[in-house]
């Protein structure tokens, strides 16, 4: 194995690998190893899609302009190589920059330590699609089960916090991870919105088939009331294909918004009127003027 004569000194380490990640003792020096490509291995079960697209484009006129600035992280593997923890896009970025090594620090991680590492380097990215973000907290949620809550708190809001999201909105997704590939795919190009999504993941693998059969079927728009009534028939162990099919066929009553200009409003109303107030008259009308119809 090719090995770097430098060795580099860590300073903010928090900025290389996110807070989470266990800290070096003081003056540590680590050296970066130059590993061959071939023996970089994906992460198990990594959820972060790796494109060769415009960004990709970008990575690798970097890459054969300035080679790798930031070394990934790796492990080794029981059965030779390394796993990469982070640095998946940079390894693609390598291979069509037609490099054959590339920096890397390797470290000694538990199956749980890793999974929140490589969890946390790319939970922040822009373009992330719901289905990588919903395996993504449900792998690291596992984890930081399986380790204890670091603060004895709530592990939801905890991984929350590390990605700028409530606990509320994580939990939505971990519920989306459990929705089938087909229907997952489905939500990444909007065919399905993710509070429907959400709803259907709660039934059960034969019934989520339905679901995807007809959806391909009909190509139909699933509403928030057809994916409840999909959610509680599948609870009660009601729904069947022949449901399933009458409840997303149904037809929808049609969406009425009516916008009144609050300048026409005011002419009735003081200024010292509260939204309240004004919707209280506005009701009372309409209800007085129906009874006389």
């Amino acid at each position: 194995m090719k090995h770097s004569a430098n060795k580099i000194q860590i300073v903010g380490y928090d900025d290389l690998f996110g807070s989470s990640a266990p800290i070096l003792a003081e003056n540590v020096v680590e050296q970066v190893i130059e590993v061959p490509l071939e023996e970089l291995h994906t992460f198990h079960n990594h959820p972060f899609h790796v494109l060769d697209d415009e960004k990709m484009e970008e990575t690798v006129a970097s890459i054969k302009e300035h080679g790798i600035l930031m070394p990934g992280i790796a492990r080794p593997r029981a059965e030779g190589g390394y796993e990469i923890i982070a640095g998946h896009r940079r390894k693609r970025g390598s291979e069509l920059a037609g490099k054959t090594y590339m920096p890397v620090f390797v470290r000694d991680y538990s199956d749980d330590e890793a999974i929140v590492i490589m969890v946390d380097t790319n939970i922040q990215r822009e373009d992330i699609l719901p289905s990588e973000k919903a395996k993504a907290y449900q792998m690291k949620y596992e984890a930081m089960k399986h380790q204890g809550s670091k603060s004895g708190g709530n592990t939801l809001d905890e991984l929350g916090d590390a990605a700028g999201e409530s606990g509320k909105t994580v939990q939505r997704y971990i519920w989306l991870a459990h929705l089938s590939d087909a229907l997952l795919d489905m939500v990444d190009r909007k065919k399905l919105g993710i509070v429907q999504g959400v709803d259907i993941s709660f039934l059960s693998e034969e019934m989520q088939q339905w679901v995807q059969v007809i959806l391909e079927e009909i190509s139909c728009v699933v509403s928030t009331s057809q994916s409840s009534k999909l959610k509680e028939y599948g609870k009660n162990g009601e729904l069947t294909l022949a449901m399933v099919r009458l409840i997303l066929t149904e037809e929808k009553p049609k969406e009425r918004k009516v916008t009144i200009k609050a300048d026409k409003l005011m002419e009735f109303f003081s200024e010292d009127s509260t939204n309240e107030d004004i919707e209280a008259v506005i009701y009372g009308l309409l209800k007085e003027w129906k009874n006389k119809q």
